[in-house]
């Protein structure tokens, strides 16, 4: 008989007294044609393990701040060949409904390097089975040859005129993650309602059409092309309108490590090095490669900081190299290290590149901007978790600033706003290490970024300054901003709803706090609830976000604190800055003064031991 008639005996010998599970089972048994995940499934089955089937295969993937992310494996929570074939279904259920042109205009398709042997999936086959359900539907697709940056799938979208473009990448998450991030035609990552829209589609066809599993497509097909070369050159070329110191690129003697965390980096920083005039960096010859293990590090992530950036740090004291620059896997990140004087490595924050990067795209704005250009027209970003120090330097040199909700998808929907208003962008950041030098790209760029810092080094060194005495002189000048972020676990929601209500009800029904220990609260923004006390009429300006907690509360002495949920992960993440004005210039005493505020948020508002959270230092 047939394979079908095989499973069909192991079901009806194998029910597992749960109607709902049941099906559940025969549906993915009768569509998943991915020998591995399939046979997880059956085997759980024979096994018995009839709870592990119900977490695998009772509850489907959801849209959340990045698109689709999960572990990869079998089940319809998790990411495997099935999941994204009906998730690519329902999506263009959905462009074939909002876009008359759509089999004109065509889809974008890239993935980066990861994988996972015993489930047979990797991000390059994913992307295949994506691309194959559009070409079996008649859509042409733009399907990348070879690896690339997330970012060039936004950048494809825009330069080709396609509808939307899809990113197969878990970006610096553990490497049992994969996932699915989803453009719309502005070249922004998707925002509500378009995801709410889009999951009710993935719901009315979760069967795989004819077609859907036929990977090789994007071999055979005449509506497949490539759009490699094409992308690489537009994006080189779009990025020299953001070098302004060639000369002094080609001429520098400093030198610069390079590691791209066993990711996509490598050739793309090299590349982007050759368009600035520089040397090429030395890359980290352990992290240059593709490696779905990401055997050298214990998490893929560059913001662990000093720990994750060990080779890189060694390689570049051998090498003489002054700065390091490290792109996350799918290179839209970026960590930056100097070494100092003394011959100890400083790894900035985000949250310091930021005023690198801020003071570094204004000054060279205002030096090449032409003599009718209006500073007034010109706008800083940054998601409102991340510093204030752009809102400083705005304040002072006259252009805008503007906070978005956190996640670079409201940034690049914003600054796309704005652009089509005629206005300037320069520069937009989150304070997870994610920037947009200029507005070639709409959403966080690890590649562009690495190449501004080269070229803010080198102009620096020519005036005999670090990165780092720059950061003190841009502190001294605006304010210091100091700030400290880390996080709770907490795996029970209905505490951590238990900690957020009481923070609505604090003195009594539907009052925030007044104070927490010592320190008066000016104002209270929740985001969750739309309130915002500093309004005139008390609504936050921010859109709404009920699905997740985040609530801000503004401190009389100058300290801006925010309590949230993670998008991703089972945390209360907490942000907390002290923004001082130019004239409170010792560091020192306002550390400890931020410290003191932590220590009082953490004990009065989040209770950790009353709560049962564990602590995070991050």
């Amino acid at each position: 008989g047939a394979p079908g008639d095989v499973n069909s005996n192991v079901l009806v010998s194998r029910s597992t007294g749960d109607a709902q599970l049941d099906k559940a089972v025969w549906q993915w048994l009768s569509w998943d044609k991915n020998q591995k995940t399939k046979e997880q499934i059956e085997s759980l089955l024979r096994d018995g393990k009839h709870k592990e089937l119900r977490d695998r295969l009772c509850c489907r993937l959801s849209f959340g701040t990045a698109g689709l992310r999960s572990a990869m494996g079998a089940g319809f929570c998790y990411i495997n060949d099935l999941t994204v074939i009906q998730s690519t279904q329902g999506i263009y259920k959905y462009l074939e409904r909002n876009f008359s042109d759509f089999k004109q205009r065509g889809f974008v398709v890239g993935y980066d390097t990861r994988g996972q042997v015993t489930s047979n999936c990797s991000s390059k086959k994913l992307a295949k089975l994506t691309a194959a359900v559009l070409l079996a539907k008649d859509v042409p697709v733009y399907f990348f040859s070879t690896y690339v940056p997330t970012p060039f799938v936004p950048y494809a979208v825009q330069q080709l005129g396609a509808v939307a473009g899809v990113m197969i990448t878990a970006s610096h998450n553990r490497k049992e993650d994969n996932g699915y991030k989803v453009y719309w035609e502005n070249g922004a990552q998707i925002t509500s309602p378009h995801d709410k829209e889009i999951i009710k589609c993935i719901e009315e066809c979760v069967e795989p059409w004819n077609g859907s599993w036929n990977e090789n497509l994007v071999d055979t097909s005449p509506l497949r092309q490539d759009p490699l070369k094409k992308i690489c050159d537009c994006y080189m070329e779009d990025l020299t309108k953001i070098c302004y110191h060639r000369e002094l690129n080609v001429q520098t003697s400093l030198k610069f490590v390079h590691t791209s965390f066993h990711g996509v980096g490598h050739d793309y920083v090299q590349m982007a090095f050759r368009a600035f005039g520089f040397q090429p960096p030395i890359p980290v010859p352990e992290q240059k490669d593709p490696d779905p293990d990401f055997s050298t590090v214990k998490c893929p992530n560059p913001e662990e900081g000093e720990s994750v950036l060990e080779l890189s740090l060694r390689l570049a004291e051998k090498e003489n190299a002054k700065v390091v620059v490290a792109t996350d896997p799918d290179a839209d990140r970026l960590a930056v290290a100097e070494q100092q004087e003394i011959g100890c490595w400083k790894v900035f924050t985000g949250n310091e590149l930021a005023a690198l990067f801020g003071w570094w795209m204004f000054s060279r704005w205002k030096e090449n901007c032409p003599q009718d250009a209006a500073v007034k027209n010109v706008y800083m970003l940054a998601t409102t978790v991340s510093s204030k120090i752009l809102r400083a330097i705005a304040h002072e040199e006259g252009f805008h600033f503007e906070e978005t909700l956190p996640g670079f998808k409201w940034i690049g929907s914003r600054v796309k706003n704005l652009l089509d208003n005629g206005k300037e962008v320069l520069f937009a950041f989150e304070e997870s290490i994610g920037f947009m030098c200029g507005t070639s790209v709409l959403d966080k760029d690890g590649v562009s970024a690495a190449v501004v810092i080269a070229e803010m080094a080198t102009y620096l060194e020519s005036q005999n300054l670090t990165l780092a005495q720059k950061l003190t002189e841009v502190y001294e000048k605006y304010g210091y901003h100091i700030s400290k972020t880390s996080y709770f676990l907490c795996y029970d929601p209905a505490t951590i709803k238990r900690i957020f209500e009481r923070l609505r009800n604090f003195d009594g029904p539907q009052s925030y706090p007044k104070c927490c220990g010592v320190y008066n609260i000016l104002h209270v923004r929740d985001v969750t609830t739309g309130y915002d006390s500093s309004q005139l009429n008390k609504k936050s300006v921010l859109p709404v976000s009920k699905n997740s907690q985040m609530i801000t509360f503004t401190f009389q002495n100058g300290c801006v604190a925010t309590l949230r949920t993670s998008g991703t992960e089972p945390k209360i993440k907490y942000y907390a800055e002290m923004c001082a004005l130019p004239e409170q210039s010792d560091r020192s005493v306002l550390e400890e003064e931020l410290q003191k505020l932590i220590e009082a948020l953490i004990n009065n508002f989040l209770e950790p031991d009353k709560n049962g959270l564990t602590w995070r230092s991050a």
